[in-house]
């Protein structure tokens, strides 16, 4: 069983295949946290401690009891108002403007299954892969139950944890704060690992370590944002790639969020996950239930590259649900790089036809084809095709590209509008804004309000009606702004459950349909949208150095599988940057790989790179996407950015490196690789020689000497079944 109650000591143990997680609720009905670490079958309460801790209040239950506080216990769901001074999970506030919620034990339920959540994303399982544990927590005078949702994925090391909030009274309550998890640990020195970003260089790790007081970032943009991920790393101090303790949470939301690290007055650390408390006041009329999206928690003793490979096999396997996930994925040629807003259906007709001579899979229509869109400025939320800028219906153009051998795809933004489109004259209100204030513009856009039902299904119908012209095979689903005009405290929530809402009735309608989200690149690469697409865009910048760090950042929380990267054209069209063929293909096969160029500008030695980057890609692309990925460097801190696949059985393995600096007279460079069989013997299938996997991984092997800067290379091993001697005798 992976979870057990011990009604003896009124301890809850929840049990994965490599881990413990453990909770007491107190003689006086509080819900403490006892332990979360390498599995153990002891009962963890001896780690409570107890004194009498100078203003440090004590709850009225304990009577004369000075040595039992809520500011110095470890608690499983901390809320205002109990004399607890650190950070908080949940804060109400009564109608009368009081804030307090003072939670006690009422009851609990083991059940088969993992919980899901109406309306939101969340980790999915087969009944017998996952058990839930539902825990109720009261307050009687504020009338408020809190039910705490466990789900415990036993052979995938990872706990999901959501909250319900529920008004049992008769009068409004107000949620003001609502974290989804929290983890209290008694003992520790931990560094906070965040992975912060902007537009175009997005997810760069930052390691911070955690001193008294607290280190809180998120995002208040209504969508997770490109400037912080709604995901959170604590590790012990010393922890690297492949050995110490490390602890995950990752947020299955993709609006505001805020995560808290808190070192206390007695050297305890707190974490919390949640939403953000700013921008955020949500109304619970008499028996109205609330719901906070979930967290994914796991925990590594191994070093964050095995946090890393479960987080991975957890989205994959559970998360994202398209029937792409695990499957060959098309080569696709998106045609924004390659003609931005200026093109016709001849166009993208020609696209096709130099994509199919390439073994290219799929052309995508960018940006430009509604409307009367030929700039950004107008046009957003009109979903009607420009049949004149294309020459004829989008049927027949769908009809055209496939004579040519390849797939269509097309390109929308259905949350937008503009202030010059139909849409908007008609329905203004429909915009998010502040009533009797002119809205905040971005990008010469606002954004829908999809809070409102009526909103999402009129872009609805509209989207429907261009996708049933023809087969459309894939949909790059973009959002190209934040949000800033909140109007009400529950705006910037309702507003995703309506995103989801939408998502949720396209795939269902469109099962066949290959979905990729984008906001600008990576402006909402979260597990939220990873529920209905199983790829995102990873970054508008395409520039294949500033990608090693891009895709190095995702990696720690998100598969290879799911990061959109393409090779692009040089210069390239954000940085300037001029890099080879090559190296632009390896950087791209560290995800779901594709083109963003002009294939009629290439020569026919670069058109030619192109046909054996596809042979190579598609070759390796399940081990790619399937295997145990490893970082092998810091790109941050190296002069290269090194990472592998690995089969399951270890017997194949992809290493790619990419040189970050040159100098003259330059050391040797030595790449250790990870995740072999020690005592099998591999051979390297370019030149032929080979290796024992003890020696690659403790010895590694060296780079050839680089001709020219930002030069790549991949490596090719597979074990030999019957190795020839590495060794003869002397």
């Amino acid at each position: 069983m992976a979870i057990i109650y011990h009604p003896n000591k009124k301890i809850f143990t929840l049990h994965t295949a490599h881990t413990t997680y453990q909770m007491q609720v107190d003689p006086l009905g509080y819900l403490l946290h006892l332990y979360y670490g390498d599995k153990t079958n002891s009962p963890m309460d001896y780690v409570l401690t107890y004194a009498d801790r100078g203003f440090s209040g004590n709850p009225y239950a304990a009577g004369m009891d000075r040595t039992y506080s809520l500011d110095a216990l470890p608690q499983e769901y901390p809320s205002i108002g109990t004399g607890d001074y650190r950070n908080i999970a949940l804060n109400i506030k009564n109608e009368k403007g009081v804030e307090s919620a003072d939670l006690l034990f009422k009851s609990y339920e083991i059940r088969s299954g993992k919980y899901q959540l109406q309306g939101l994303p969340a980790v999915w399982a087969d009944k017998e892969e996952a058990q839930t544990l539902e825990i109720v927590l009261a307050d009687e005078n504020a009338q408020v139950e809190v039910h705490l949702l466990y789900g415990v994925l036993e052979e995938n090391d990872v706990i999901t944890r959501s909250v319900q909030i529920k008004n049992t009274g008769t009068g409004q309550i107000t949620i003001e704060k609502a974290a989804a998890a929290c983890l209290d640990f008694v003992q520790g020195d931990f560094d906070v690992l965040r992975f912060y970003g902007k537009h175009a260089m997005e997810r760069n790790l930052e390691r911070t370590p955690l001193g008294h007081g607290t280190i809180a970032f998120g995002s208040r943009r209504g969508t997770s944002s490109h400037q912080y991920n709604p995901a959170v790393i604590l590790a012990e101090k010393g922890t690297t790639e492949t050995a110490g303790i490390c602890y995950g949470m990752l947020f299955v939301y993709s609006g505001n969020f805020s995560c808290e690290a808190e070192k206390d007055q007695f050297n305890q650390t707190r974490l919390l996950l949640g939403l953000n408390e700013e921008l955020f006041s949500y109304p619970l009329a008499e028996g109205e239930t609330f719901t906070v999206p979930e967290v994914i928690l796991s925990y590594s003793a191994d070093g964050l590259s095995a946090l890393s490979q479960q987080y991975h096999n957890c989205i994959r396997n559970h998360v994202c649900r398209s029937k792409y996930v695990h499957m060959q994925r098309p080569v696709l040629i998106n045609s924004w790089e390659a003609a931005y807003f200026d093109f016709t259906g001849d166009t993208i007709v020609d696209l096709a036809k130099e994509a199919a001579s390439l073994g290219i899979d799929m052309v995508v229509m960018d940006d430009g084809w509604f409307g009367k869109r030929n700039d950004d400025n107008s046009s957003l939320g009109d979903w009607q095709v420009n049949e004149k800028k294309l020459g004829g219906s989008l049927a027949e153009l769908i009809t055209r590209v496939h004579n040519q051998g390849v797939k269509f795809g097309i390109w929308i933004e259905p949350e937008m509008v503009n202030e010059d489109s139909d849409l908007y004259r008609a329905h203004p209100d429909w915009a998010i804004q502040i009533p009797g204030k002119k809205p905040v513009r971005s990008r010469n856009q606002l954004l829908l309000d999809f809070s409102r039902k009526e909103v999402r299904d009129c872009v609805f119908d509209q989207i429907c009606a261009v996708l049933d012209q023809g087969k459309i095979d894939y949909v790059k689903w973009d959002m190209n702004r934040s949000m800033a005009d909140v109007y009400a405290g529950n705006l910037s929530y309702d507003y995703v459950l309506g995103v989801y809402n939408f998502m949720e009735r396209l795939c269902s309608r469109y099962p066949d349909l290959l979905l990729e989200g984008c906001s600008g690149g990576g402006g909402r690469f979260d597990a939220g949208m990873l529920y209905y697409s199983p790829q995102i865009w990873c970054s508008d910048n395409t520039d294949a150095i500033n990608r090693t760090r891009i895709q190095y950042g995702t990696s720690f929380f998100y598969p290879v599988s799911v990061m959109g990267a393409h090779v692009s054209a040089v210069p390239n069209h954000q940085t300037g940057r001029v890099t080879s063929f090559h190296t632009r293909g390896v950087t791209a096969m560290a995800g779901t790989f594709g083109y963003e160029l002009n294939p009629a500008l290439l020569s026919d030695e670069e058109k030619q790179q192109i046909r054996e980057q596809i042979k190579t890609y598609k070759k390796y692309e399940t081990l790619i996407n399937e295997g145990t990925y490893w970082r092998l460097s810091d790109p941050f801190m190296d002069e290269i950015a090194a990472w592998m696949t690995v089969s399951e059985e270890q017997n194949h393995a992809l290493v790619s490196a990419v040189r970050l600096s040159a100098e003259a007279n330059q050391a040797a460079v030595y790449v250790r690789l990870r995740g072999l069989k020690p005592d099998a013997v591999y051979l390297e299938e370019q030149s032929g020689r080979q290796y024992s996997g003890a020696a690659l991984m403790h010895a590694g092997i060296p780079l050839p000497p680089f001709t020219r800067e930002y030069e790549a290379y991949q490596f090719v091993f597979t074990e030999l079944k019957e190795a020839g001697a590495l060794y003869e005798k002397v």
